[in-house]
């Protein structure tokens, strides 16, 4: 309703999937995150750290033609250091995290997932294949970026992963039917955070392995 009626209402969802795994299934917001961002007019920031937080809280204040959704992490995660240019793009939902000269491949990322592509850039680095970071915390606000920007983040011809804790099929439109997801098609299940995510092959390790099958 409140985006039907584009009222300036802000929700804070505090479990953002299986990080706060001891809760269960019925805790863990596998799909909803994708169906929020399908509500016309509502825009949703999964924030990987308390920067992108707290651009996403400015965003929702100064917003007044519709709701915003905050889907917050209950675990501790990394805090991403960053230059004072990529603090600026951060406001556009989607932007380059960390860059690789002559890129392989492009990584995406939101919330607790953006530290494994951070981790998987590295080791695919050690391993001779630089790749580029992007960091999407809101792709409804990335969606309405001009062309110019959003194929400077994602660069035509280069193949794409994806990393998210919830349901794929969202992620085919930023990475191609060539492109590969990392995320949970079936509901949670209850178990500590570092086991669920090893269980759902959400690691950095997956990431890499994506990357190398994509190139």
């Amino acid at each position: 309703m409140a985006a039907l009626m584009k009222q300036r209402v802000i929700h804070v969802f505090t479990h953002d999937s299986i990080g706060l795994g001891e809760d269960g299934p019925t805790h863990q917001p596998v799909e909803q995150t994708a169906t929020l961002r399908m509500i016309p007019n509502i825009d949703v920031w999964r924030p990987c750290d308390t920067v992108e937080t707290m651009v996403g809280w400015a965003h929702s204040v100064e917003r007044t033609d519709g709701p915003t959704c905050h889907i917050l992490s209950r675990q501790n995660l990394p805090f991403m250091a960053r230059d004072a240019a990529t603090l600026a793009n951060i406001t556009k939902g989607g932007y380059v995290l960390k860059d690789a000269a002559d890129a392989k491949a492009i990584i995406i990322a939101t919330g607790s997932e953006v530290e494994l592509a951070m981790k998987a850039a590295d080791a695919l680095a050690a391993d001779g294949v630089p790749v580029r970071v992007v960091s999407m915390p809101s792709t409804n606000t990335f969606d309405r970026q001009d062309a110019a920007y959003k194929a400077s983040v994602l660069t035509k011809g280069l193949p794409r992963v994806a990393v998210e804790a919830g349901v794929t099929d969202f992620w085919r439109k930023y990475v191609g039917l060539e492109g590969a997801v990392i995320g949970i098609d079936s509901f949670g299940e209850s178990a500590p955070a570092p086991a669920l995510f090893k269980h759902f092959g959400i690691t950095s390790e997956a990431v890499v392995a994506a990357v190398k099958s994509v190139l």
